[in-house]
């Protein structure tokens, strides 16, 4: 039997079990090939990011004929009844970029660093954006994310208004398949609108389609942006840490990780025992309170 011709191609949008491929051709709607959906569902066996090899139909859509392997995927585990199932929110990020606002609302910076632990888990790199900067002055949004350089994340702070930078926003994005998260509010949808018109507004109607209940159909879906892609992430506010165990949330903290190894207990909680490292480095300043106690929370199993 003669195989079929097929050609790469990348998913841009998925909803209802119909995938938007990007392929060298434009853009081509797909639907799954039945031997794909074969055998036990542990997971979205196609996804928004997942690269795939796509044959051509005669009335012109496409079937999805493999789906190349993922070297990442932002996953959202989903406890049911015959098993955990694996909702992948994006495959293959290059990285997350989290979205706060320095005023208007304020930042819940534990939030953040919910997020943080989230990229951390799934091993994305992650980069802060901190915008609103005109609010506030540059020094106090530097009281506000000042914390985050020193343990390895970037901060970038953000003004629509002022347009400061807006320059180095669009280069840590382009070329890279980005994840961006942040709470409503934030300045999201007009940072992306200055950066590329018309994008923010297109990322907020997908956003809210998300948002409006259960009953509605899910879309996901990326968009291009100078040589990359961005899809937003309204799902990753829910995202739950159900799966992740309190003794191994240390290792998410990158400046508590190689602490660790120095508590005088190896099961240290690094709240009460002595000998603890961690408690010894937050008292000396070295671990800031902030983050300490955000670990503490976290650990807890509370927001």
């Amino acid at each position: 039997m003669p195989q079929t011709p097929t050609e790469p191609g990348l998913i841009l949008r998925a909803q209802s079990g119909f995938f938007t491929v990007e392929t060298a051709h434009g853009p081509l709607t797909c639907r799954l090939r039945g031997r794909l959906k074969r055998g036990p569902r542990l997971g979205d066996i196609a996804a928004i990011g997942d690269r795939v090899q796509v044959s051509r139909l005669p009335d012109g859509t496409g079937m999805i004929e493999a789906i190349e392997p993922r070297a990442r995927a932002l996953v959202r585990l989903d406890p049911r009844p015959q098993g955990v199932y694996q909702q992948v929110l994006l495959a293959n990020p290059d990285q997350a970029v989290f979205v706060f606002a320095c005023a208007q609302p304020q930042p819940r910076l534990r939030m953040l660093d919910r997020f943080l632990v989230i990229a951390e888990k799934q091993g994305l790199p992650a980069i802060i954006v901190a915008n609103k900067v005109d609010l506030v002055g540059q020094e106090q949004a530097e009281r506000l994310f000042g914390l985050y350089p020193p343990i390895g994340y970037r901060v970038i702070y953000t003004s629509v208004k002022s347009g400061q930078g807006l320059d180095d926003l669009r280069q840590a994005l382009g070329g890279k398949i980005s994840a961006l998260a942040g709470p409503s509010g934030v300045g999201k949808s007009s940072l992306l609108n200055a950066l590329q018109p018309g994008l923010g507004l297109a990322v907020r109607e997908v956003s809210q389609a998300v948002n409006k209940g259960r009953h509605t159909t899910t879309v996901r879906q990326m968009f291009p942006f100078d040589g990359g892609y961005v899809a937003d992430m309204p799902g990753l506010r829910s995202l739950a840490l159900w799966d992740t165990e309190p003794e191994e949330m240390d290792a998410y903290f990158p400046e508590i990780a190689p602490l660790v190894a120095h508590c005088q207990f190896s099961d240290c909680t690094h709240q009460s025992e002595p000998g603890c490292a961690v408690r010894a480095a937050v008292e000396a300043g070295e671990v800031s309170q902030e983050r300490y106690e955000s670990y503490l929370r976290l650990r807890a199993g509370e927001e």
